[in-house]
């Protein structure tokens, strides 16, 4: 079934957090619903629509950002008591704005995550969850990972209340009191958590910062996956998830808003498999989204919040009317008074912005006043792609972004991006004194607030990258923001790896405690958490996202193992891990087994990748030649298939070829590294044998290749 929304634009707050708009319920059957929503300022505003116009419920004063929303009331009684967090506190307001309760958690950090159900509250910080019924506190927990989102099943098939943390490391936990019941694992780091229904069950709704979607049922010891979307279009990463039956079959739909500005509704065929019914793309990231009936009853609609605090409906009421060729169409009474009240709007904001530019052209040139420098605030995010083994850096700013200038001390490549519309100059840069491998600017196009770009890094070079963001505004002024590259930088956690493959070794003893081999491994390793893990010891899995090989790593006070079916994985890990213990003065005995199957092992994974890119090389220089020979000949008939397939895909192939600049040069890197590492183990320096080999890679052939790796 066609599902047909219309886009309107009801009001702007402050910038919004994750999660924090709400639809109050409907006082009638019929009834519109209010909206609340708070922003970073600290401000909760509550509004409704009369005649097409946001009419202010309340308002309160600004005050610590707030972090998260949701609504609560009495059980089996309407649920529009609003609850918000700002720090470690929680308040509580009535519908009509009034405060009713303040709450200190007495955590030490800020709430990030919180879920009101009856009496009972939830809180997460970071690693911390705490539940409070009627203000007292009941459990506690230490998560292993940081918590991002909170919910709880109350149901009647429920002995207890479950309540069901969403943590960095790719799990889902289900807690018992203050207890780990059991996790359950999914395919991402889980980002947001909804309840599928309401109203109670036993199902959650999970999104992921990668962007897959999933269903898990959970039971009294463990769940089971219903479903899961993967994320095939490469869209944002889950910002919030709703249930409302928007195409109204009966059955809840799917509402999903992603940080790319996508908003998305799945509706169930007769399968009970979610489909997509509806895609709508919006310039900014989309922090809560709600089903319900806001702008004109019985219209309903799905209404998004976003980063920047545009408060938008997509409702199902036509927006417009369609006219036959010479018919007149009559613009309503309504419609007429609400243009030319935004005229008027439109009259006023201009005079005001003329007035201003004045006021700021006579102080600038005044000899005593002081020029502040503006506060904005920058959303950004700096995640590795598995499905390109690339770094997505997307940055957000609540105005428009006037330029960009990326800074590396490490050479990295950058990758082009489908919607980045930004012109992107290169500056040489001294990289021998300096240090400096990369100096970009991004010159943004108007109105661009947010903005992606994509780097890929080298294992083994490490250093930080730094994102220099001018936004549109006057006086002009910077923010800085900086990221790391790990040395194993492209590696991505994993919940287990392939025990049968050839494995080399790396062991570690020494007078270091479990917390400083902790702090070395989050050195090393991306979405390793900071802080140190409960127990005596622990062990990551990863896989490295640019090859497919696997790193095993368990450590202990004193002790360290790491197993690897990539030497250079290992060789990086002990040159890093040595000079990181000889910084703080610390003597280790470093042992290793090399196992030689580990490395024709490794090159097989390469050979396919590498095949293919010396394909895509090899047939990206045909397509000028054959260009050249279907202009002289008039067609390309006479020519072999395989000729007239590369001309027929040729734009496909340069635009993959320049997405992927230098792809070969790091494959050629990658076998390179391995070569000089086999022969560093046993203690022979083979630098000079390179040449030979980029010989062979130039005339690629993997038995040759495996032959002369196992030269003496």
């Amino acid at each position: 079934m066609e599902l047909h929304l219309h886009r309107v634009d009801y009001t702007q707050v402050g910038v919004t957090s994750q999660k924090t708009m709400r639809l109050l319920p409907a006082l009638g059957k019929k009834a519109t619903q209010k909206v609340v929503i708070a922003d970073q300022d600290g401000v909760i505003t509550c509004f409704g629509m009369k005649k097409g116009e946001a009419v202010p419920v309340f308002k309160t004063l600004p005050g610590p950002k707030i972090a998260r929303m949701d609504l609560g009331g009495a059980a089996g009684t309407p649920q529009e008591k609003i609850f918000v967090c700002s720090g470690s506190q929680v308040r509580g307001f009535t519908k009509k704005g009034k405060q009713f309760l303040t709450f200190e958690a007495n955590l030490t950090e800020s709430i990030n995550a919180m879920h009101v159900s009856g009496a009972d509250l939830f809180v997460c910080a970071s690693y911390i969850y705490n539940h409070y019924c009627d203000c007292k506190d009941q459990d506690y927990f230490l998560s292993g990972d940081k918590i991002n989102d909170v919910t709880c099943l109350s149901s009647e098939k429920l002995p207890h209340l479950v309540p069901v943390l969403a943590c960095q490391d790719r799990v889902l936990r289900v807690l018992q009191g203050s207890e780990l019941a059991y996790d359950v694992e999914v395919p991402g780091p889980p980002s947001v958590l909804e309840l599928y229904n309401k109203d109670g069950g036993q199902e959650v709704l999970y999104g992921t910062t990668d962007g897959k979607i999933g269903l898990v049922q959970i039971g009294d010891c463990a769940a089971a996956s219903r479903w899961e979307i993967e994320n095939e279009k490469k869209k944002g990463g889950i910002l919030c998830i709703d249930t409302y039956d928007i195409i109204g079959d009966g059955v809840n739909d799917i509402l999903v808003g992603r940080d790319d500005g996508t908003v998305e509704v799945y509706g169930f065929d007769s399968s009970s498999e979610p489909a997509l019914r509806f895609e709508h793309v919006l310039t900014e990231s989309v922090t809560s989204i709600q089903g319900g009936c806001v702008g004109k009853e019985p219209y309903e609609e799905v209404l998004t919040a976003t980063y920047t605090g545009w408060v938008t409906g997509l409702t199902t009421e036509p927006q417009r009317a369609e006219a036959v060729q010479g018919e007149e169409v009559r613009m309503s009474k309504e419609t007429q008074c609400k243009i030319e009240a935004l005229r008027a709007e439109l009259e006023q904001l201009q005079v005001k912005v003329m007035q201003g530019r004045e006021q700021y052209q006579q102080t600038s040139q005044s000899s005593t006043a002081v020029s502040a420098v503006p506060i904005f605030s920058i959303n950004d995010k700096f995640t590795l792609c598995q499905d390109d083994a690339s770094y997505s850096l997307t940055l957000e700013v609540q105005t428009a972004i006037d330029n960009l200038l990326l800074q590396s001390d490490v050479p990295i490549d950058l990758l082009d991006v489908d919607k980045n519309s930004a012109v992107v100059s290169f500056s040489e840069c001294d990289s021998e004194p300096n240090g400096n491998f990369l100096l970009a600017t991004y010159r943004c196009q108007a109105n661009t607030t947010r903005l992606e770009l994509k780097v890929r890094s080298i294992e083994g070079q490490y250093g930080t990258l730094q994102a220099y963001v001018t936004p549109r505004l006057q006086p002009k002024t910077c923010q800085v923001r900086q990221y790391q590259i790990k040395p194993l930088s492209l590696h991505q956690r994993t919940h287990s790896i392939d025990p049968e493959r050839p494995m080399n070794r790396l062991g570690l003893v020494g007078q270091f405690s479990f917390a400083e081999i902790h702090s070395w491994v989050v050195f090393c390793l991306p979405e390793v958490p900071e802080k140190t893990p409960a127990g005596e010891s622990v062990t990551f899995y990863f896989h490295n996202t640019f090859l497919g090989t696997q790193l095993e790593a368990t450590y202990c006070k004193g002790e360290g193992h790491f197993k690897s079916d990539n030497i250079s994985t290992i060789s990086i890990l002990r040159d890093v891990l040595s000079k990181e213990a000889t910084k703080k003065k610390i003597n280790l005995n470093i042992s290793y087994d090399i196992n030689d199957d580990s490395v024709s092992h490794t090159l097989q994974m390469i050979h396919p990748k590498l095949e293919y890119q010396l394909l895509l090389a090899k047939k990206v220089q045909l397509i000028d030649a054959l260009k050249e020979l279907q202009v002289h000949e008039g067609n390309a008939d006479f020519l072999i298939p395989e000729y007239r397939s590369v001309l027929d895909e040729s734009d496909n192939l340069l635009e993959e070829y320049k997405k992927q600049p230098a792809h070969l040069e790091r494959l050629y890197g990658m076998i390179t590294d391995l070569f000089i590492d086999k022969f560093k183990f046993k203690g022979q320096n083979v630098k000079t044998k390179v040449s030979s080999l980029l010989e062979i890679l130039d005339s690629y052939d993997l038995n040759s290749l495996l032959d002369f790796f196992n030269e003496p």
